[in-house]
């Protein structure tokens, strides 16, 4: 027999041992049905290392074209349609044989609550379509639902606080413990139509409607948290169209004076466009055909006054423990990370609202159509009204506020925590010592490894006395 003809056997199970040793990384997606837009996020981490911190990274984002999914109320087809794209794109960057295994989640937020509110019956197809969409691709599909405004708040607050190392991190001499120092961060999320804010209070929470416990790492937290529906950036400024429609002493169908819009800026509106949330309420007679049109007068002033009555601060029977529009809200405690509208990510000078600079800001603000001639001149009218409403917001805190768009390469948001919790990424026991595994996964680990470079040796020995003689 040709002793020789065994080398490429042995090479290729040499080769298949080395490849054994090689760290899996296991993947998880989460599509973000937001009330404007849709994103899709694809998440990785070590596959040996699932119930540690600081190891999920954020391999890739796709923003899904078009509106989001509670705009496709007419044709809830559609609505599964346009996640593909992005499906396509996540299935290029996750290895064939793992499609199988990788979790897949959606979660609707504001814009699925309010047609949940309006339209129950479409509500439901549209998550029926997507639902639909998803599971025509090999992926482990664990459900499309609409988020309460508690859970969209409170995973928020675990993203934040998880990329922080707030709860746990990595020390020196390998092991994971619980930062003696470490800041826990309130989180405060303005979306398009709803506000949420979360955070850890110095005493207990009075009202157990608004409390969330949770038990991570072997730490207990009772989270105060808090959805405002209607009170994210559209609705909110859908809201203020319909107050100062509501105010005019004019015919419906004449032009009102629009104070947060910069000068000359004219935008016309039917009624059934203005009335069509459940944030407003329509006036009787109400005509949908009308129409009204918002002339834009660029006085910042006015505008600020204007957004106080909106989101009113005074009307609260917990005082002083009060947020906005009556709601209960314990004192706030720590620094505050802030994510905030998508469309306005692009625009430094919304930092500015948190500051005593709106006056200046606005007045800057009314001349953005000249200093920014790219961005469309719909999202510019917006943004001295969103700048006046995060003033608003801001009133409420007493404490730092920072604005950010990412943490460790991670976009901030409630999907990484809401993976992280569905896929038991995050232990309610207290982490342990020495690999950041637990104990007979790391003694199995190190087995394997001893014996796979065993094996290996063995091969290349029995390669090297096999081999030609000269």
């Amino acid at each position: 027999m040709d002793k020789p003809c065994f080398k490429p056997v042995l090479l290729g199970i040499t080769l298949l041992a080395i490849a054994c040793m090689t760290v899996i990384a296991l993947y998880g997606i989460v599509f973000d049905a937001g009330s404007t837009h849709t994103s899709l996020f694809l998440y990785q981490w070590p596959g040996n290392k699932e119930n540690n911190t600081g190891i999920v990274s954020q391999k890739l984002t796709c923003d899904v074209k078009g509106d989001g999914i509670s705009s496709y109320v007419t044709n809830p087809p559609d609505a599964g349609q346009s996640l593909k794209e992005c499906i396509d794109v996540a299935m290029t960057a996750i290895p064939p044989s793992q499609l199988s295994t990788t979790p897949v989640y959606l979660g609707a937020t504001a814009g699925m609550r309010l047609l949940m509110l309006e339209n129950q019956t479409q509500a439901e197809r549209i998550l029926a379509e997507v639902t639909k969409a998803i599971q025509s691709y090999p992926f482990d599909f664990r459900g499309a639902r609409i988020l309460t405004g508690m859970e969209e708040g409170a995973y928020g607050w675990i993203t934040i606080n998880y990329l922080l190392e707030g709860f746990i991190k990595y020390a020196f001499d390998g092991r994971w413990v619980h930062p003696k120092s470490g800041k826990i961060q309130g989180a405060l999320d303005l979306g398009g139509a709803s506000a949420q804010i979360s955070f850890t209070p110095k005493d207990p929470v009075k009202d157990p409607g608004s409390a969330f416990d949770l038990q991570l790492y072997g730490y207990r937290y009772q989270l105060y948290t808090y959805s405002y529906l209607c009170y994210g950036k559209d609705q909110a400024l859908k809201m203020l169209q319909a107050y100062l429609h509501m105010v005019s002493a004019a015919r419906p169908s004449s032009v009102v004076q629009h104070p947060c819009y910069h000068r000359n800026y004219s935008l016309t509106l039917k009624l059934g466009e203005l009335y069509n949330s459940p944030c407003v309420v329509k006036p009787l007679p109400f005509d949908p055909a009308l129409k009204v049109t918002f002339l834009g007068t660029g006085d910042s002033q006015l505008c600020l006054s204007l957004m106080k009555s909106i989101i009113n601060l005074t009307d609260c029977s917990f005082y002083p423990d009060c947020g906005f529009n009556g709601v209960y809200q314990p004192p706030v405690n720590g620094e505050f990370f802030v994510s905030v509208f998508p469309k306005l990510k692009k625009m430094p000078l919304i930092i500015c609202a948190t500051l005593s600079y709106l006056t200046t800001y606005c007045f800057i603000c009314f001349q953005l159509v000249l200093e920014y001639p790219k961005v469309k001149e719909t999202y510019l009218r917006d943004y001295c009204a969103f700048a006046s409403l995060i003033n608003e917001v801001n009133l409420i805190f007493s404490v730092l506020v920072i604005f950010t768009l990412q943490a460790e390469d991670n976009d901030i948001g409630w999907t990484l925590g809401y993976m992280l919790n569905l896929t038991n990424l995050i232990s309610s026991d207290r982490p342990l010592v020495i690999t950041g595994v637990q104990h007979s996964q790391w003694a199995a680990e190190v087995f394997f490894i001893v014996f796979v470079l065993f094996l290996s040796i063995l091969i290349l020995i029995v390669l090297c006395a096999w081999g030609p003689k000269h």
